[in-house]
């Protein structure tokens, strides 16, 4: 089996690359999904990755997770890119995967303490969840193997505001703990994931030779890649989540800078990841008993795509 992997995520379009991709790498054991608000709602969400349990064909359980951030009010959900269903209007109607009882955070909590040093969770949405069972169990932190967080931006601009990427935004707050506890976390930012290239032409050949996966996929991402043709002025589409499941597996193709992060929660740049490179020295306080985080600040763009197409048309 490959390396055990709890998904945290809000389906979607990337989020469906990412997890029909988990489902079907040879490298992941992917021991559940829990859902969270973010790209649509919770309940929008939570459908989708049932939707997406049911496509990848693996029993995997799916727990729902927080309608809204911790403190402040949350944001509106990014219909011209995701669509009103989340899934560019193809979220199919009908699903059969179960919904697991209790809450996203209790089921965090309870995979990590039956598998202590095992699991790697992946959050690839607003980090809620995640900062939930950390306030309820601080334990867990000793308890995952590690956390690969598709979020952040240090060295770039953001890309809901010059400041801040759409999942730290989403909830500052959660973020800034999930940074503070005591774990080591890979933090897979727009640094890495603008140079990680998507093109309408790598979708091609998924739809061609990826099966049903391969052609919903495609479908989906028709208002994705539009929306970076209109509004961003791009003909491809950053790579983000896939690439936070790809560091694990194949690190090689991502540079990185341990370091420690803070995360500005008011004001003008709410959201900003501030990183701090381990060998420099500050005398500002707070920045020491933090979360070591490998901050992913370039990636292998073709090296990542290419990766993903092989393991999408086997």
């Amino acid at each position: 089996m490959g390396e055990k992997i709890l998904i945290d995520t809000d389906p979607g379009i990337d989020d469906a690359f990412a997890i029909l991709y988990a489902l079907k790498s040879p490298d992941f054991d992917v021991l559940g999904l829990t859902s969270i608000y973010g790209n649509a709602s919770i309940e929008q969400t939570t459908h989708n990755a049932r939707a997406l349990v049911d496509m990848g064909g693996q029993a995997c359980p799916v727990a729902q997770g927080a309608a809204d951030p911790l403190t402040i009010e949350r944001r509106a959900f990014p219909v011209m890119v995701h669509g009103e269903d989340g899934f560019g209007g193809f979220s199919p109607a009908q699903i059969k995967a179960p919904l697991v009882q209790g809450s996203a955070a209790g089921f965090i909590i309870d995979t990590l303490r039956a598998h202590p040093g095992e699991v790697t969770l992946v959050p690839i949405g607003p980090l809620t969840n995640i900062a939930l069972a950390l306030q309820q169990a601080p334990d867990i932190a000793q308890l995952a193997k590690g956390v690969s967080i598709m979020g952040g931006a240090v060295n770039v601009n953001g890309n809901v505001t010059p400041a801040a990427e759409a999942n730290i935004y989403d909830d500052p707050e959660a973020a800034e703990i999930v940074f503070g506890a005591p774990w080591t976390v890979t933090m897979l930012g727009l640094d890495a994931t603008h140079q990680v290239p998507l093109t309408r032409a790598n979708v091609a050949r998924i739809e061609a030779d990826g099966g049903m996966n391969g052609r919903f996929l495609a479908a989906a991402a028709v208002q994705y890649f539009d929306f970076h043709a209109e509004v961003v002025g791009l003909d491809f589409c950053h790579f983000h989540d896939p690439s936070a499941l790809i560091a694990l597996c194949r690190p090689d193709l991502f540079t990185r800078q341990p370091s420690s992060v803070r995360v500005v929660c008011e004001g003008f740049a709410a959201g900003k990841t501030i990183a701090k490179p381990i060998q420099r020295f500050t005398a500002q306080p707070g920045w020491d008993e933090r979360a070591r985080v490998e901050v992913c600040i370039d990636a292998d763009g073709a090296g990542v795509i290419n990766h993903y197409l092989e393991v999408m048309t086997a």
